[in-house]
């Protein structure tokens, strides 16, 4: 599981397209997202960097990976 640091979510929908932009990738990938703590949880196949691209495409630039 990867976990993410996202500071530009700010609401439902910014949540719902990270969550459209990972499963574009990997259908089956499990996203969790903490609008409080602007993070993201996420159980995939992809890679770290396939994930953390996929989410910065979508206009939310990753600050921390794990």
């Amino acid at each position: 599981m990867y976990e993410f640091d996202v500071q530009d979510m700010t609401c439902g929908g910014c949540a719902a397209s990270v969550t459209r932009a990972v499963q574009r990738i990997d259908a089956a990938a499990r996203v969790d997202v903490d609008l409080a703590a602007k993070k993201i949880k996420v159980e995939s196949s992809r890679t770290l960097d396939e994930v953390r691209g996929a989410i910065a495409g979508a206009g939310f630039p990753v600050t921390g990976a794990r």
